[in-house]
């Protein structure tokens, strides 16, 4: 007698099983990266919370030497962390992203691994380490009683979560650009710098000219960090921003970088 056929696996079980181990695959390249950047001696893996925390804590002791204590009724102190941390993790999520998939291509022999993994693996640690920092930062000032404790958690995180999607999709964009076109890496710094005046670190829109602030609406991570600071200050100031339109430019840069993942594939010698 003929034995029973074997019923075919259901779709939702080959994609749970596949989830699974593409989580086996970008946790495991976190480690690899963790061990590549920091090594196991000295401090290690800590330098992942300590290098954020650096720049911001920098900041703030310069500018208390030579600024105001009190700006436009909020303290500098308060300005500063919420200004530099956002600009930190994005300039994390979207420096690293400068020919990441080159300094990844041996891996890429490995079968169940993916270009898109290697920039997802580096990207959550990049962005675990600076909320680690913000965490740390934050907590610190506030029980030394130079901060006050945000005043909307929910909307702080929500702020947070939007300004690494805007910076995820940033960076994947860059990551595929840099490997198609060599040239474009030479614009990525002079481009970073140029949109930090812009971006809403040194300033709050309500502060601008009508005219300034009709402009400089169009600009996603202003809606960032005025949701950002939005959370922490709560009613005490006044905050102009929109969730959706920053989650929309993150949705738009990640389905044009993901567009060109097979082309900055061709691009890449494996030697």
């Amino acid at each position: 007698m003929l034995a029973p056929k074997a019923e075919n696996p259901s779709a939702i079980g080959e994609f749970w099983r596949g989830l699974r181990v593409q989580i086996r695959c970008v946790h495991a390249l976190m480690i690899r990266n963790m061990m590549m950047r920091y090594g196991r001696g000295n401090l290690g893996f800590l330098w992942v919370v300590i290098e954020p925390m650096i720049l911001t804590i920098g900041v703030m002791s310069v500018w208390s030497l030579v600024r105001e204590p009190v700006e436009h009724g909020i303290r500098l102190v308060m300005l500063v962390l919420t200004g530099y941390m956002p600009l930190t993790l994005w300039r994390h999520l979207t420096n690293n992203s400068v020919f990441v998939f080159r300094r990844n291509v041996g891996l890429l022999y490995h079968r169940n691994i993916s270009l898109f993994d290697t920039y997802l693996a580096q990207s959550i640690l990049e962005f675990a380490g600076t909320t680690a920092a913000l965490t740390v930062v934050t907590t610190a000032l506030t029980a030394a009683g130079l901060v006050e404790p945000p005043h909307d958690y929910g909307l702080m995180i929500t702020a947070w979560l939007s300004i690494g999607f805007y910076a995820f999709g940033t960076g994947l964009v860059i990551a595929s650009l840099t490997e198609r076109f060599e040239v474009a890496e030479k614009f990525v710094q002079p481009w970073q710098y140029l949109m930090i005046p812009l971006s809403g670190t040194f300033f709050m829109v309500e502060w601008l000219p009508t005219a300034a602030q009709q402009i400089i609406w169009f600009n996603p991570s202003v809606h960032c960090y005025e949701m950002f600071r939005a959370g922490f200050f709560g009613q005490e100031i006044k905050t102009h921003f929109e969730l959706w339109y920053p989650m929309l430019w993150g949705l738009g840069l990640v389905t044009v970088g993901l567009y060109w993942l097979p082309r900055a594939r061709d691009r890449i010698h494996f030697g």
